[in-house]
């Protein structure tokens, strides 16, 4: 039997798929046509068909207009079905990700970072938005913030060369001299010739 727990998550599901499933073979047609567009380069053309049969409390049509939108270069429309997509799914972090694509096109930091702290919050050791969190802070001197991102993301994947490599870069600019050597020898392990690991490395034997 499932739990109360489960019971309601089905629920709220099904809910949502109730009014959509009454025009299934409509809006087949319109996402079907969207598709093709898509892979034709066609973006507004896609934007175009899905807009015809649009349902604006459909979490599918907003997150999908969102993409659309946003590869056709029209990012404040993008922005906008995103956040209606999340309105519509307050946990969606599918598109929180989809969101992030237009803020960072139009150079909106703020909202970016506010964007990636949601995600955590729902997932708190999401490996991506702790990465691309952190790698901001790095590029703001933010070192300390940066370095409690880092080693959420390392702890999960230590052999990951992009975290490792921030993370020495992150340490060398605090001052922690014997941690980014450790860490650049790492990256030199995932790649002998590595350029930054081997500028690193030449950085600290100045330091020496």
């Amino acid at each position: 039997m499932m739990n109360k727990k489960n019971v309601l998550i089905w629920a709220f599901i099904l809910s949502s798929f109730m009014g959509f499933s009454q025009t299934f073979e409509t809006d087949k047609k319109s996402f079907s046509e969207s598709y093709k567009y898509e892979l034709e380069g066609k973006y507004s053309k896609a934007v175009t068909s899905l807009k015809a049969t649009y349902k604006e409390d459909s979490y599918e049509y907003n997150i999908r207009l969102g993409w659309l939108d946003y590869m056709a270069g029209q990012f404040i429309e993008s922005i906008s079905f995103y956040n209606k997509a999340i309105s519509l799914k307050p946990m969606s972090i599918e598109a929180r990700y989809g969101l992030i694509n237009p803020l960072i096109a139009m150079g909106k930091v703020s909202e970016t970072k506010d964007t990636y702290l949601e995600i955590l919050q729902t997932s708190p050791l999401d490996p991506k938005a702790n990465y691309r969190l952190a790698l901001m802070y790095y590029q703001h001197e933010n070192y300390k913030e940066a370095e409690e991102l880092l080693l959420k993301v390392i702890n999960i994947y230590p052999f990951d060369y992009d975290t490792i490599i921030l993370l020495a870069w992150n340490s060398l600019q605090m001052g922690k001299t014997k941690e980014a050597q450790l860490l650049f020898q790492k990256a030199l392990l995932f790649n002998p010739e590595d350029e930054s690991a081997l500028k690193g490395m030449e950085k600290l034997n100045w330091a020496y």
